[in-house]
């Protein structure tokens, strides 16, 4: 009954006065490409009456009958002013060019400046990959999720990890999404870089609080990249040359203005490189052994007609390591990777009615195999999904954005998968446990402009998850002894849970360039990632909720005042929030991950409780040849488990307290670009030894209370510079990029660990720290092309 009423409300402002209004709709394209504008402005300047378009480029914008003047603007295009006589509903699609004049003056930014106080949307950054590829990068490359990390608020796992943790969240808290597919391991190399390709990327958007309805299933964050589309208007071949990697990417029409691909690869060459040196080093006894990824990005865009467009779109990429020692005959390889594919399907129902429907697969996978002499073995780890979703954005008046809809995803957790072959034993290993789940979601969300000093965006999220046989359940004593197994047949039910999700943000304008937010979220997170700390490999498993472990439950606050000044040059905005967080999950004390072969890894897992609070300044400029941000983050998180720690709360180990970082550029003329960025932040937790002792005859290490500790303090300063090589007249464009990672040699901490000196018969015994380190300076020097 609630829920007709609400539909009622919303569809009233539709139909009251429908006989003296029109609406005007279609799609806003970059008229140099063809690409989708997500953010461009369309106003009717005689009523001041505007809307902005969705992601797809597509807009919606209804007002009354007669002469209007409509104006088509995004920043950095030359705005296109429509004179129309409306008297009834009118398509129209707009290709905006690039404004030159603002080009040669560096003013292109990729969101609309006024968003910061006029929309409800909070604790929400946008970011251009024009933008991105301006910054210093590590080793040439340019990571999205290295420059989120210089984000207040969003905070980086350390030197050498492509991980990240927004609000006192661990990093399965963070919904990455590429082109609507979860990806579940962002990382190459172990962590140093991630796994996005800039050439192959439009636009990433990252939500640190008020999520909107359409999101869910982690806890903290939401990290949204879009892949390009394809140049529908022409080919075009970009690329680049570094120390590292390289990569090609090459895009164009199949058929002019209607179909258009994108095809983007990058591989790095250490391994190749360093060949001819492994095979006359040690006579060869290394020869085999090297490491190189790839990845591997895809799109075609169908404008089948003008109510109707299909998108489909894939991502793969691998990184393989090897070892290979032949004197002892000993062979070792890590393999992992990611693969992704998005079939979309947009349709234009009315000009009110807009909607999505998404297919959806992904697969994360990392494998472990070894083999000496007789003996060989594999240990793997995986997550699988199949998955839809349907997605509808309804536009009844300017006043409010209806969106709905639904999602539905199978997963297959696959935690631990062992094999082991010999040819002296007869050692059988059990079957491998996956854990099925099914998991599925409704929500409703609308964004209603009360007043002009008002606005809010109300809406709520229902889900269902369900963890299914086939299973073994091993049923374990108080010492971890298996003393029962309980079977369970494929697609029965062992768990099931249903949650309400309520979402609410709002805006109060204090005048065109000043306004107070507010956000409210609550959410549930059914998967999390579970963290082998003993194992010195990326052996991080996925595990779903189950009978066992109850689904992760958060709620934020956040309050914030947005100001902007010299004509929204700049973009100010001070937030705080605070965020309970409960049935967080770790490993018990002194459980061993490896020993799960005859158990199952939720059975050595303890739940507990969790609670993050702070203050993040945000200072931004976006136009003009000097531009960049200033971020500083005050922060506490705290976490509480009943069997860790004695009972007693202890910080989380990425529990921050001072997070600052300075991000600039400058565009000197069209030949130089200059860059900079300087990070601080407080050091890590950790937990050191308090005591030793002697029992019988071995040495016992006593440690202090859990995260009591802390790294040095991490701070790093990275320069860049690009010159252009290319006249602007030219097709063919060039340029080279130099960049220094830790210009002054930093020796930042990695980890910290002891070692025994001296001896007990002298007196002179001591347990002593050290740290290791990873990067001293890195300069790196990259050539980019463009035709």
């Amino acid at each position: 009954m609630k829920l007709r009423i609400l539909w009622l409300l919303l569809l009233l402002p539709a139909g009251a006065f429908a006989q003296d209004k029109v609406t005007i709709s279609g799609y806003v394209k970059d008229g140099g490409n063809g690409e989708a504008m997500f953010g461009a402005n369309v106003l009717a300047k005689e009523v001041r009456i505007g809307v902005s378009t969705n992601t797809y480029g597509f807009y919606s914008l209804t007002l009354p009958k007669g002469q209007h003047t409509i104006a088509y603007m995004y920043l950095g295009y030359a705005t296109q002013n429509l004179s129309l006589n409306l008297q009834r509903d009118t398509v129209i699609q707009i290709d905006l060019a690039q404004n030159q004049k603002m080009m040669s003056t560096a003013e292109i930014v990729a969101d609309k400046a006024q968003d910061n106080t006029q929309s409800t949307r909070m604790s929400t950054v946008e970011l251009d990959i024009k933008d991105i590829k301006k910054l210093p990068a590590f080793a040439g490359e340019v990571d999205i999720l290295k420059v989120i990390t210089l984000l207040p608020g969003v905070k980086s796992g350390g030197e050498g990890n492509s991980g990240f943790y927004v609000r006192g969240g661990g990093p399965d808290q963070n919904l990455v999404l590429l082109d609507g597919a979860p990806v579940y391991n962002a990382s190459h190399l172990f962590g140093f870089f991630s796994v996005f390709n800039g050439d192959a990327i439009r636009s990433a958007e990252i939500i640190k609080g008020g999520m909107p309805a359409q999101y869910g299933g982690r806890l903290s964050s939401v990290l949204d990249i879009t892949m390009k589309e394809g140049n529908n208007k022409r080919f075009e071949v970009e690329g680049g040359l570094g120390l590292i990697a390289s990569r090609l990417t090459v895009q164009g029409p199949i058929v002019k203005n209607k179909l258009s691909f994108i095809v983007s690869g990058r591989r790095t060459y250490a391994d190749l490189i360093a060949k001819p040196f492994l095979k006359n080093q040690n006579g060869g006894a290394f020869s085999g052994s090297g490491y190189y990824f790839y990845d591997i990005n895809a799109k075609i865009n169908w404008i089948i007609s003008p109510k109707d467009r299909l998108y489909l779109s894939g991502y793969f990429g691998k990184d393989k390591f090897s070892f290979n020692n032949k004197e002892s005959g000993f062979k070792a390889g890590i393999n992992w990777g990611n693969a992704t594919a998005t079939l979309r399907w947009n349709h234009v129902y009315s000009s009110k009615l807009f909607s999505n429907l998404t297919l959806i697969f992904t697969d994360y996978n990392f494998a472990f195999e070894g083999e000496q002499a007789e003996f060989a073995f594999k240990l793997g780890s995986g997550v699988r999904d199949y998955g839809f979703r349907l997605d509808y954005n309804y536009y009844p008046s300017p006043k409010h954005t209806v969106r709905f809809g639904g999602e539905y995803t199978n997963h297959t957790y696959k935690p631990s998968n062992v094999t082991f072959e010999s040819t002296v034993s007869d050692l059988v290993l059990p079957q491998p446990l996956n854990y099925h789940t099914n998991e599925a979601a409704i929500y409703i969300s609308d964004d209603w402009e009360i007043s002009k000093r008002w606005k809010i965006n109300i809406g709520a999220r229902a889900t269902y998850f369900a963890f299914m046989g086939p299973f073994t359940r091993y049923v374990t004593d108080k010492q971890g002894q298996t003393i029962d197994t309980i079977t369970y047949k494929p697609w029965q039910k062992i768990k099931d849970y249903f949650r309400a999700e309520p979402r609410v943000s709002g805006r109060f304008l204090i005048n065109e360039n000043m306004s107070l937010k507010a956000s409210y979220t609550m959410n549930y997170q059914y998967a999390q990632l579970v963290s082998r700390a003993t194992v010195s490999l990326p052996l991080d498993v996925w595990l779903p909720a189950t009978e066992k472990l109850k689904p992760q439950f958060s709620q934020q606050i956040a309050l914030g005042y947005f100001v902007n000044f010299r004509k929204n040059m700049f973009e100010t905005s001070v937030e705080v929030y605070y965020k309970p967080m409960r049935n967080l999950v770790e490993f018990e004390d002194g459980a061993d991950p490896a020993q799960s072969i005859n158990d199952n890894i939720d059975n050595t897992l303890v739940q507990g409780n969790g609670e993050s609070y702070g203050a993040e300044f945000f200072i931004r400029k976006s136009k003009g040849k000097f531009n960049g941000w200033i971020g500083y983050t005050l922060a506490w998180t705290n976490r509480k488990f009943s069997m860790l720690n004695g009972g007693k709360t202890f910080p989380s180990k990425y529990d921050r307290r001072h997070d600052i970082s300075l991000v600039l550029n400058y565009d000197l003329n069209y030949r130089w670009q200059f860059s900079g960025v300087f990070v601080y932040s407080t050091g890590n937790t950790l937990t050191m030894p308090s005591s030793l002792y002697f029992a019988e005859g071995k040495l016992i290490t006593e440690f202090g209370d859990r995260n009591a500790y802390r790294f040095p303090s991490y701070h790093r300063l990275d320069l860049g510079v690009t010159y252009v090589t290319s006249k602007p007249e030219k097709k063919f464009k060039s340029s080279i990029s130099l960049s220094v990672y830790n210009t002054y040699s930093r020796m930042n901490p990695f980890f910290i660990y002891y070692t025994q000196e001296g001896s007990l018969s002298e007196g002179d015994f001591q347990l002593k720290a050290k740290q290791v380190s990873l990067f001293p300076i890195v300069p790196a020097i990259t050539w980019n092309f463009k035709y």
